[in-house]
């Protein structure tokens, strides 16, 4: 009887097995069509590299976005921002994305001089400049084969963005993996120091403003009720918004010098200074400095990165102070412990600006590749955000 009851159990289990198996060779079968989905001609496609940088995320478009007109990289800019903005929120928003994805299209040069442009988005546009995604960009660059790579040195890839031309350089190891990264960033420069401003439970709030690609409102985190610790995330969000908020209706015009495009308050930024020399009129001795840096942007996005036109306004902001010379090197590490480096690697009269050539350095990551389908029916399809 035993051996009977074994006997069932054992064809029953087969039985079990095989139909498993049938179900996992359609899995595998939908693998080798490249997942292959019933949709219509009226669905659109988008492929996309996702990255990290330090945390903070990228989403590389590279196929399925409408080609966009214009002579150069902001008129494309504006082009993506009238036409295709819808576009914008379907890959940045929910369900595709979250409240702080980050996004960047990749396009034409303005010229022979760049290898490509780029485009940045996030949760409610677009922006001018972004260090992470410089960093990002250049890895993917070399790593796909899309330069050409120099074995015995750093690569170049020359990149148009929307504040102007960025040079940036990989550093690849044996196997041609690209580990480190590092960026000239546009003359960056203050704009203005020492302002104050009052806010409802901040109290009066100093800040300074600094343009590294994108013009940030700059405050010394000692003045908040709350450490930048990864646990009061959401109160550095309301503040850095408030702030932001406030400077844009209260604080002094933000105009850049050259391009009316770039003439927009981006975001807060609070310094970490607990270990930054006291003194405004003596460098410091030591040639490394280290700091923190929380930056709140777009509505209310926070960088999970050291975000690296942040740090190169930090650079124009703190020479400018006498507080950092041209052969010290500023280590700033972001909320989730990753760091940039910056050093000055010149000045210049920029439009009349006493600025600053930032170099800033970090590492990127690939996590994964997609594409991304539009349901012309789908009630969603266009995202969404909660809150």
């Amino acid at each position: 009887m035993l051996a009977a009851i074994i006997a069932i159990v054992a064809n029953n289990n087969n039985g079990a097995d095989m139909s498993r198996e049938t179900a996992f060779q359609k899995i595998k079968n939908h693998r080798a069509q490249q997942f292959g989905l019933p949709m219509t001609a009226d669905w659109t496609a988008i492929e996309t590299i996702d990255m990290h940088t330090a945390g903070e995320p990228l989403r590389v478009i590279l196929a399925g976005f409408p080609e966009l007109p214009g002579n150069d990289v902001l008129s494309r800019r504006r082009s993506a921002r009238e036409q295709y903005d819808d576009l914008r929120k379907a890959l940045m928003w929910e369900p595709r994305g979250h409240r702080d994805m980050y996004g960047v299209i990749l396009v034409p040069p303005n010229d022979d001089g760049a290898d490509f442009g780029a485009i940045f988005l996030h949760n409610e546009g677009y922006s001018t400049m972004c260090g992470h995604a410089v960093i990002a960009l250049a890895k993917l660059a070399v790593e796909m084969g899309w330069v050409e790579p120099c074995p015995d040195d750093e690569t170049s890839v020359v990149i148009d963005a929307p504040c102007g031309r960025i040079r940036a350089f990989a550093r690849t190891d044996s196997r041609g993996r690209v580990f480190s990264t590092r960026f000239l960033c546009v003359p960056s420069f203050v704009l203005a120091r020492d302002q104050t401003i009052a806010l409802p439970g901040l109290g009066t709030i100093r800040y300074d403003i600094a343009y590294g690609g994108a013009f940030y409102a700059y405050v010394d985190a000692r003045q908040l009720p709350f450490s930048l610790a990864p646990e009061n995330s959401e109160e550095i969000i309301r503040a850095g918004r408030a702030i932001k908020a406030a400077v844009i209706e209260r604080g002094p015009p933000i105009e850049h010098p050259a391009e009316p495009d770039l003439s927009f308050l981006y975001g807060t930024i609070f310094m970490d200074m607990s270990q930054f020399p006291e003194s405004t009129t003596e460098p410091a001795s030591d040639s490394r400095i280290h700091s923190g840096n929380v930056c709140v942007f777009a509505n209310g996005e926070l960088d999970r990165s050291p975000t690296g036109s942040g740090v190169s306004g930090r650079l124009a902001l703190h020479h400018a102070q006498g507080r950092l010379t041209e052969n010290q090197t500023l280590h700033v590490k972001s909320i989730t412990g990753g760091v940039f480096t910056g050093k000055i690697s010149g000045v210049l009269d920029y439009c009349g600006h006493a600025a600053v050539i930032p170099e800033i350095s970090g590492t990127a990551h690939i996590t994964g590749q997609h594409r991304f389908y539009i349901d012309p029916a789908d009630p969603l399809k266009n995202g969404f955000l909660l809150g």
